[in-house]
C-alpha cells in the first residue's frame, strides 16, 4: 500500500519520516509513504492519474499540505465534519466511492495542546498570532478547548474577515476579534503563534512568552524563538506535525499509530536530542 504528501515546495516536509517509522515500528513492510512536488492547480490531474480501482492495490491515502489544501476539499466525493468546518482537507483517504477528504490539523492541535497542558485543559481567551489558515485550524482548536474569546492579532487586520467568519462558525460561537500585531492584550491563558521565526521581535517575545501556555506552530528553526525563552507550558510545531499525522496515519491504516516512534524520528530528522518534557 502506499501513501504519499503531496505540496509545493515539499523537500522540507517531515511527513514521510514520520509514517515511515511508524511503518517499521509495526513491522508493516507492504506500506509506503513518499513525498512528491505537486504545483498549485495540479492535484486533480496527479491524483486522476494515481487510477481509480477499488479495493485499491496500491494507493491508499495522501497528506496534502500548502498550497493544495483547497484544491483538496474540491476534489473529495465526501467532506468530513471537522473538514468542513475548517474548510480545508489535508488528508485524504480511498473509499469504494472515491476520495474522502478529512482534516486533521484540527483534532492535531487540540491533542498537541492536551499533551502538554493536560488531558483535563480547557482555557477561557486564546490569543492566536496571525489571521491565515494556520490561525483559524488553531482558533478553532481553542474553541475545542472551550475559549469563549479568540483574539486574532494581524499585521493586517482588515484581511482577517474570512479567519474570523471560519472561527465564529464553531457550535461554541466564540467571540473572535482583531487587532494589530503589536497590540497588547491581557488575561490570556493561551497564545498560539503561527508567524514565521523572524517576525519573532523581542518586543513580540516580552509580550507573549510568559502566557501560561504558548504555543508555537513553527518547528524549524528548533526551538523558535518564542519557544526558547518560555519559562510556562510550551507547545510546538513538532507537537502539532506529530499528532495530526498520528491521526492520518490511523485513518490510513486503520491501526492504532506508535506515538513515541513517530516523535522519535521527528526529533532525529531535526536534530532535536531531547524531547520537551511531557
Amino acid at each position: 500500500m502506499k501513501c504519499a504528501v503531496l505540496g509545493d515546495p515539499i523537500g522540507h516536509s517531515l511527513s514521510p519520516a514520520l509514517h515511515q517509522a511508524a511503518y517499521a515500528e509495526l513491522e508493516m513492510s507492504d506500506w509506503s509513504y513518499t513525498s512528491t512536488r505537486v504545483a498549485a492547480g495540479g492535484l486533480a490531474s496527479y491524483v486522476a492519474d494515481l487510477g481509480g480501482d477499488w479495493p485499491p492495490s496500491r494507493w491508499r491515502g495522501l497528506s496534502v499540505t500548502m498550497p493544495l489544501k483547497r484544491e483538496a476539499y474540491e476534489l473529495a466525493r465526501a467532506i468530513s465534519p471537522r473538514a468542513r468546518l475548517v474548510g480545508a482537507v489535508n488528508t485524504l483517504v480511498r473509499s469504494s466511492h472515491g476520495w474522502v477528504g478529512d482534516n486533521t490539523d484540527l483534532p492535531g492541535a487540540v491533542a498537541a495542546i492536551r499533551e502538554r497542558a493536560g488531558d483535563g485543559f480547557s482555557c477561557s481567551h486564546g490569543v492566536v498570532l496571525g489571521a491565515g489558515a494556520t490561525a483559524a485550524s488553531t482558533g478553532l482548536a481553542l474553541a475545542e478547548l472551550g475559549a469563549s474569546r479568540i483574539t486574532l492579532l494581524a499585521r493586517n487586520p482588515g484581511a482577517a474577515g474570512e479567519t474570523i467568519e471560519m472561527i465564529s462558525r464553531h457550535r461554541s460561537k466564540p467571540v473572535v476579534s482583531v487587532l494589530p500585531l503589536e497590540a497588547a492584550v491581557d488575561g490570556a491563558d493561551v497564545v498560539v503563534s503561527t508567524v514565521p521565526a523572524k517576525a519573532q521581535t523581542p518586543e513580540l517575545i516580552d509580550r507573549w512568552a510568559s502566557t501560561p501556555v504558548v504555543f508555537d506552530v513553527v518547528y524549524d528553526p528548533w526551538p523558535s524563538p518564542l519557544l526558547a525563552v518560555t519559562p510556562g507550558v510550551a507547545v510546538s510545531g513538532l507537537d502539532l506535525l506529530v499528532h495530526q499525522a498520528v491521526l492520518q496515519f490511523e485513518i490510513f491504516t486503520g491501526r492504532p499509530a506508535p506515538l513515541g516512534a513517530m516523535r522519535a524520528a521527528g526529533e532525529k530528522a531535526l536534530g532535536i536530542a531531547e524531547s520537551l518534557p511531557a
